[in-house]
């Protein structure tokens, strides 16, 4: 230890932490000695410790300055031995403040190897966690007494904190080749074995499928675009092709609409009824009738809706984890990305928010792994631009982070809507055509793909009429047929119809997925 004499330390990083019991914070003094011996001592030992250990993870104010010294030479890639660190440590200013040369020389003194260093420095730095994490108790106990703070509020903090301090302090080991290759050959014969060839979940879009190999896990895809594009529907209409057709569970975080508002627009996209038509009730005999048969598609469906305004990122973190756990998740949605916040958390812009937000969906789509869609908003550039509305990646809203973190961009462009007419320059039919540009793909290619919108209903179908009527079979027909003018109009709020209209809700068994 130094001299007792030496009273102008620096406060460490955490302070001692004291309950009512009187125990102090955990610190193995010792064995921060023994870590800085073995630094100056071994000339390999510090590549072995620097991933472990911070300045602020020795609990003596001493053993903060020496250490920080050594982080210097380490930086600097000099020789770090007892002389060095001593001329370090009075460049810093500080040699007197640690006891001098005398008690640097005695932490090399006092170790006889640095054969443990590794361990030692791991169990100095869980000495650290521990103090953060009861220093961070001991604040939220105080917080949680005062009335005059909302518990929400608290709440939002605690989990800012906690989110940090794990960030901060948990590494993940480096993986020998071998395992990762026999789970990449393992991954190439499930999708072998798949009669579609996708190695992801499929999206019910052919073109887009075969472009991106179905959607990968652990992937963050950006889709973005400016308002009245599309992009809510595209999400809708992706998420029903998914949970319905191929029952595949997935969860919609919507921080814009009501979730009653997301499924009138489900409604409106499996019944083909519009929009106007579900919010007002106004709907004809023959629509009442498709409104019930084809609904019953919808439920039981493995489609999971939260539309907290404002959710936070660590609020989006434990509710997607017990969807995974309790539902089996496999693809996580949000509308949209701007919308939310790392409440709890201090930054100097928004734009530095949004980018801890990105970061963030990054992780998480690896810790859970599965891929995780994000919209996004883009700037007003595009508008501003004479000719080209395309959307580039320079478009994107308030963060260039949200590029660099994800896998995926892309971009959903109607040119109908900017040129108000039927045709192109070429005298090409735009009418319904909507291009979902991917632009980037960090295991693909990028490409345009081609999709019809359907603006009354709010839905996003293939292009190629062809794929389309092989995937719809004969059963559109049939309910469309039954659908003629002489069915019975039901009464609303009436029982559940009986006879062939409503047998018509039943899946074909032999026709594959459902047939819209």
């Amino acid at each position: 230890m130094p001299p007792s004499s030496t009273n102008n330390y620096r406060k460490p990083a955490q302070p001692t932490v004291a309950d009512t019991a009187g125990r102090i914070a955990p610190r193995d003094t010792r064995l921060e000695a023994a870590v800085l011996g073995a630094l100056m001592l071994e000339k390999d030992a510090y590549t072995i410790v620097c991933d472990i250990l911070h300045a602020d993870s020795f609990y003596e104010p001493a053993h903060q300055r020496i250490y920080e010294a050594i982080q210097t030479l380490g930086a600097a890639q000099s020789p770090i031995d007892m002389l060095t660190v001593v001329e370090q440590l009075r460049l810093n200013g500080t040699l007197d403040s640690v006891g001098g040369t005398a008690y640097v020389a005695q932490l090399t003194m006092e170790v006889a190897s640095a054969a443990n260093v590794e361990f030692h420095a791991r169990i100095v730095a869980q000495k650290y966690l521990s103090r953060q994490l009861i220093g961070f108790a001991s604040e939220l106990e105080t917080k949680a007494f005062d009335e005059s703070i909302d518990v929400d509020d608290v709440l939002q903090e605690a989990e800012g904190r906690l989110f940090e301090i794990s960030q901060r302090n948990v590494k993940k080991e480096v993986t020998q080749i071998d395992p990762v290759i026999s789970q990449a050959i393992e991954a190439i014969q499930t999708a072998a074995n798949r009669t579609s060839g996708l190695s992801g979940l499929e999206s019910g879009y052919h073109d887009l499928d075969k472009l991106t190999s179905g959607w990968q896990n652990s992937d963050l895809i950006i889709i973005a675009a400016r308002p009245a594009m599309g992009k809510t529907a595209f999400v809708l209409s992706m998420a029903k092709n998914m949970a319905v057709n191929y029952n595949t569970p997935v969860a919609i975080f919507s921080l814009e609409m009501s979730n009653v508002q997301l499924v009138n627009r489900l409604i409106s996209n499996v019944c083909e009824i519009e929009g106007s038509k579900i919010k007002s009730g106004q709907l004809t005999p023959i629509e009442w009738n498709q409104l019930m048969a084809r609904i019953k598609h919808l439920t039981g469906a493995p489609l999971y809706i939260d539309d907290t305004p404002s959710l936070s990122i660590f609020e989006l973190r434990t509710k997607a984890r017990r969807l995974v756990r309790e539902h089996g998740v496999r693809m996580i949605i949000i509308d949209y990305l701007q919308l939310m916040n790392a409440s709890g958390m201090k930054f100097g812009s928004r734009e530095q928010e949004v980018s801890m937000i990105s970061r963030s969906l990054k992780q998480l789509a690896k810790e859970l792994n599965l891929p995780i869609v994000a919209l996004s908003q883009l700037n007003r550039s595009v508008e501003s631009r004479t000719e080209n509305k395309r959307p580039q990646l320079s478009d994107l809203r308030e963060s260039g982070a949200i590029e660099q973190d994800a896998d995926m961009v892309c971009f959903i462009h109607r040119p109908e809507y900017y040129l108000h007419s039927d045709t192109d320059a070429s005298g090409r039919d735009i009418r319904g055509l909507a291009e979902f540009i991917v632009a980037k793909h960090r295991s693909g290619a990028v490409d345009d793909v081609k999709m019809r919108f359907r603006a009354p209903v709010a839905r996003f179908e293939n292009w190629n009429e062809a794929a389309v009527a092989i995937s719809q079979g004969t059963h559109a027909s049939r309910l469309n047929d039954a659908l003629g003018a002489d069915a019975p109009a039901p009464v609303p709020g009436a029982a559940p119809m009986t006879g062939g209209t409503a047998d018509l809700a039943a899946p074909p068994s032999d026709n594959g997925p459902l047939p819209f």
